[in-house]
């Protein structure tokens, strides 16, 4: 497993598989926030199957997925209401990560200014330049 510290309560992954999330629970993780449509990849595994091996584990499963580069309003105010509502360190993942901490960015849970989203995606190994006048 890839995992990446953004903040100490938040972390981003490429894709992580159902017998990750026994580890994911030991690590400390209270929840999961899967970031990729159902099928997007052949071998990926599936919604439901994710789900089930987190919820197995003591963790929160929730599903916003977003395709194709587009991060609809809806989908960024979801993921800022996961980010706030939940108390404990949190994994994003998705196929790469890219979207996990694009979508951290934008939906701004911790109210910082853009340049320092863009350091702790940096910090992450993400480079989200392009979106610096997307970020207010």
């Amino acid at each position: 497993m890839d995992i990446r510290d953004v903040t100490p309560n938040f972390a981003v992954a490429p894709q992580i598989q159902p017998a990750d999330a026994a580890e994911l629970a030991k690590r400390g993780f209270v929840a999961v926030i899967c970031n990729r449509p159902d099928g997007e990849e052949a071998g990926q595994p599936g919604v439901a199957e994710m789900r089930e091996a987190a919820e197995a584990n003591g963790l929160a499963f929730h599903h916003i997925p977003v395709s194709g580069g587009q991060f609809p309003e809806a989908a960024v105010t979801a993921f800022r209401a996961i980010r706030r509502g939940t108390e404990g360190p949190l994994l994003a993942y998705c196929r790469t990560g890219t979207r996990s901490i694009t979508l951290d960015a934008l939906a701004n849970p911790d109210d910082i200014d853009p340049s320092e989203r863009l350091i702790r995606a940096a910090d992450a190994g993400y480079d989200l330049t392009n979106l610096r006048d997307k970020l207010i």
